[in-house]
């Protein structure tokens, strides 16, 4: 029996040690496995993406990913049976949209927001505790998932949409950061089958320019917004502080600065668009 958790909550509190407590009383024979409890609170967008890349290289079981900034509102909460035959559970806001997508889409999903496994009474601020750690610690001690809350159409649960890189005629790639990791990594929302489509290639030189978002920060002025760095394999192929484009662990096409923060240095945020031009 396996039990994944992906949370916000951090380890300053008790609230991940209280999960695994509920977790270990209920299924006790489960083996939790820790993703990561480091999201930036409430970002159902960084959850959604760090859950998608992990799930391929995770034990099929049951998977947690709790980053609900709208917990004690009216939005739902979910285990989804996938087609592979994992089960995601975590609240109706996108965060596991992207998974089941990986996953090969919805077989079974239900609604257990009101489920026979949840903890009484409730807390309306720690569902983590009350819904979503009971509920999974039944499903991997082998509970039916059909019998867990109200069955619901896969249609009418909430998604998160990535924006979509596209190619202009000069060759040009424009790209939008969909995420950065705690090294100050920029992933790009270039999938490794899109840039095989593009004039991007290992070896070569890529002008970036950074355009931020309205809602990002301010570039920094590189030779009017620009830098040229080498598409290369490893952050060790250039001397420390040079920027690079390579393929991330993910397989999608990022920026980093090799002993440095690429986010900090280029001034990128979520959602900025980057331009790249093969060189």
């Amino acid at each position: 029996m396996i039990v994944t958790l992906l949370t916000d909550y951090g380890h300053e509190d008790e609230f991940v040690g209280v999960c695994h407590g509920v977790i270990a009383s209920i299924a006790p024979e489960a083996r939790v496995i820790d993703v990561t409890h480091g999201i930036a609170r409430h970002d159902a967008l960084r959850g959604a993406i760090v859950l998608r890349n992990a799930l391929p290289y995770l034990p099929a079981g049951v998977h947690v990913a709790i980053v609900d900034p709208q917990v004690g509102t009216e939005r739902r909460a979910l285990a989804l049976r996938c087609e592979d035959g994992r089960v995601l559970v975590g609240p109706d806001n996108g965060v596991l949209s992207l998974a089941w997508e990986q996953a090969g889409g919805i077989d079974l999903a239900i609604d257990v927001s009101r489920s026979p496994h949840r903890l009484q009474p409730a807390s309306a601020t720690f569902q983590g505790r009350d819904v979503f750690a009971p509920v999974a610690a039944h499903l991997a001690a082998g509970a039916e998932l059909a019998d867990a809350g109200e069955p619901i159409d896969p249609d009418a649960i909430e998604r998160i949409e990535l924006p979509h890189a596209h190619v202009l005629d000069d060759g040009t790639v424009i790209a939008h950061v969909i995420t950065i990791d705690g090294y100050g990594n920029v992933a790009l929302d270039v999938s490794h089958d899109q840039l095989v489509e593009t004039e991007l290639r290992l070896g070569a030189t890529v002008e970036v320019e950074v355009r931020p978002s309205a809602s990002g920060g301010a570039a920094v002025q590189l030779g009017e917004g620009r830098v040229a760095a080498p598409f290369v394999t490893a952050f060790a192929d250039v001397p420390g502080g040079e920027t690079i484009v390579y393929e991330d662990a993910a397989r999608t096409l990022a920026l980093a600065v090799n002993r440095g923060n690429a986010a900090a240095e280029l001034g990128l945020s979520v959602g900025d668009e980057v331009w790249l031009r093969p060189r």
